[in-house]
């Protein structure tokens, strides 16, 4: 899917092999937000290191682990903020802020929202997806049981529209609602709630 006017493009993690040395100290990547179960990369690395080479200056008794690959991730956020899309050589990532699908405590959709989701549908059709994950998430305001609920009924929401969209009895979803767990930002300014206030729709890229 083509987002409109574009505001954000970054790449979290640049495409590198990456091999432990055994008994060496390695350095990681610092920052990294907590994501939910399941959606963690699981990039492999397709090029392994011949320890025997001539080249490769290892100190005394030290040896390599297995190889690994960072995944990529590319970010694309509409000018208001309101979409946001995250690429990486695995899966697609569609967050909506809430603002634009929900009226405020409400889990029923807009009919402008349904033209967002069925936008979503059609890149799920793209990528030949048979596993969907719709996340709900809210922010820190009000009690944290009510958060869980209502970041659940948005997801299911969602959900239905994407399940009427595809009408396809072969796709698995998974639907949560995680109420105010795994903030993208911060909760302490209305800015950072009304990004943590958003649906999340994800599923693997097409192989091809």
């Amino acid at each position: 899917m083509t987002l409109p006017t574009t505001r954000v493009v970054w790449a979290a993690a640049t495409v590198l092999i990456v091999t432990n040395v055994y008994g060496i100290t390695t350095a990681h990547a610092d920052g990294t937000p907590s994501v939910p179960p399941g959606t963690e990369a699981t990039a492999s690395a397709p090029v392994k290191v011949d320890p025997n080479d001539p080249d490769l200056k290892l100190p005394e008794g030290a040896t390599l682990a297995e190889p690994k690959v960072l995944d990529i991730k590319q970010v694309v956020e509409d000018e208001g903020g309101e979409e946001r899309r995250e690429d990486t050589n695995v899966d697609i990532k569609f967050a909506l802020q809430a603002e634009v699908l929900f009226s405020k405590d409400s889990a029923k959709l807009s009919d402008d929202s349904k033209a967002r989701i069925a936008a979503i549908a059609d890149e799920i059709k793209k990528q030949h997806a048979t596993r969907i994950r719709v996340f709900g998430f809210t922010d820190n305001l009000g009690s944290s049981a009510h958060g869980d609920v209502l970041s659940r009924q948005r997801a299911n929401a969602v959900q239905d529209v994407l399940d009427d969209e595809l009408n396809d009895a072969n796709i698995t979803y998974e639907v949560r609602g995680y109420g105010e767990q795994y903030p993208i930002a911060d909760n302490s300014t209305e800015t950072g709630r009304k990004k943590n206030r958003r649906v999340e729709v994800s599923f693997q890229r097409s192989a091809g």
